[in-house]
């Protein structure tokens, strides 16, 4: 067991360089054409307005601050601490809402450990697979700022991957129009945004979703080897109170959850599998500098009138519009695999839930289906989350796999979906996810 995860920033920061940057909107005031925009570059007022979702400090851009995850980012950009890890420091701001949380009561922490004991030894008897291969499972209780600032860390490679292909083509082609006062504009425009909104976005991405996720696995991405398995305790008890659920089923039914998930990763092949295809994702976007451009056409610099703040608002509202990332052809081809594998992934885990849960869990029917709930009930930003890491995660995919697992447990028992995982070359293609019995046939040939 360990406590809140220390704050000291962790080696090879990805966004180390941008530190430093206090306002994302310094060096606007010298384009040509914004002689009227000074108040965008002035964030300290944080205060909210009278206007209609208005936002003190942007000027005519206040509805920015209606959109969860730029309205976030705008609020705490200026509250983290110079020189500091401005992802992490931005993650925990937001998931906490900006207020000192109490640590987690110690006496808490031995609960929770004494439920994951039960958890791994159920998991281990129920799917053949240990959850922490070669020692007991330990587990990490945590609230939300820590379980963002541990996520931060865990998903560093990927951010960092994420950092490099989106901003590596930043710099618009202007060839055809040296001269053109808008290209410059957007030139300025995308070259601020770009850097620093992906630093700070990821960090608003990671705090957004520790309001709400109970364990470590909210995503099915995963943890580096070795590390405790995490548990957001405050999230788990506040989701007990809402849904009027016993506390301790519910406590038990994120333990078992997260020993399931721990032990699928903990297959080496299975996670290397995933986290290349997320890797490779991450690092395969193209940036499209003239998106702006084209999300603009022909709105007129010169014009400050409501209508074309509006307006501006309304086409630079969204996180990827204002990164202008666009999906590229070698992300389209790894799709589709990525797809199946999460979907066969997330269909074993259900099921296996299903297994130990209804025996161990007395309110497991009624706890289950408000958990499923909570998992695709996912605001606009953790989709945003969902889509730069590759990942669909609908209720389209979650019953494309609860489907294959079916199938083959239909088929073959749960001894046939057992073998999912216990050779690499068994990992099922995306036409295997949808029709389980190609896949079985397949893993019978001789090899």
């Amino acid at each position: 067991m360990s406590g809140d995860p220390p704050t000291e920033d962790g080696p090879d920061d990805p966004f180390e360089g941008l530190e430093g940057i206090d306002d994302p909107f310094e060096g606007l005031e010298g384009i040509e054409g914004l002689e009227g925009l000074e108040g965008l570059g002035d964030l300290s007022d944080t205060g909210e307005t009278d206007e209609p979702g208005g936002f003190g400090g942007l000027g005519g851009f206040g509805g920015l601050g209606d959109i969860p995850l730029i309205g976030d980012l705008m609020r705490t950009l200026q509250s983290a601490a110079p020189g500091a890890n401005q992802a992490r420091e931005v993650g925990r701001a937001i998931a906490c809402g900006g207020v000192s949380e109490p640590n987690i009561d110690p006496s808490e922490r031995i609960t929770i450990e004494q439920l994951v004991r039960v958890a791994e030894l159920r998991v281990a008897d129920a799917t053949g697979l240990q959850p922490a291969p070669g020692a007991a499972l330990r587990v990490e209780v945590v609230n939300r700022s820590g379980w963002s600032d541990r996520t931060v860390g865990d998903y560093e490679h990927l951010f960092g991957a994420l950092n490099k292909s989106i901003t590596a083509s930043l710099d618009p082609d202007r060839d055809d129009t040296p001269d053109d006062p808008m290209a410059a504009m957007l030139a300025g425009i995308t070259k601020m945004i770009g850097p620093t909104m992906l630093a700070l976005t990821t960090g608003a991405m990671v705090g957004r979703l520790a309001q709400h996720a109970l364990g470590g696995y909210v995503l099915p991405v995963p943890r580096p080897a070795g590390k405790p398995m995490l548990i957001a305790l405050p999230n788990v008890d506040e989701f007990s109170r809402e849904w009027s659920l016993d506390a301790d089923d519910v406590r038990l039914w994120v333990c078992v959850h997260e020993a399931v998930y721990c032990a699928v990763f903990g297959v080496d092949h299975v996670r290397g599998a995933v986290s290349d295809l997320l890797l490779r994702h991450a690092s395969a976007f193209e940036s499209n500098p003239r998106r702006i451009e084209e999300l603009l056409g022909d709105f007129d610099p010169g014009d400050l009138g409501p209508e074309a703040f509006a307006r501006l608002q309304s086409e630079l509202g969204s996180p990827d519009a204002l990164l202008g990332a666009v999906r590229s052809p070698a992300q389209e081809a790894l799709l589709p695999r990525m797809t199946a594998l999460v979907a066969a992934i997330t269909g074993y885990v259900d099921f296996t839930m299903d297994r130990i849960g209804a025996d161990l869990i007395g309110s497991y029917d009624r706890l289950s289906e408000a958990l499923r709930r909570h998992r695709v009930e996912a605001s606009a930003s953790d989709r945003f989350v969902e889509r730069l890491l590759g990942l669909e995660l609908d209720q389209t995919q979650y019953e494309r796999g609860a489907a294959f697992a079916a199938g083959v447990v239909e088929r073959a028992g749960t001894d046939g979906l057992g073998r999912l995982f216990s050779h690499p070359e068994n990992l099922p293609t995306p036409a295997e996810v949808d029709a389980a019995g190609l896949w079985l046939a397949r893993i019978d040939l001789p090899r």
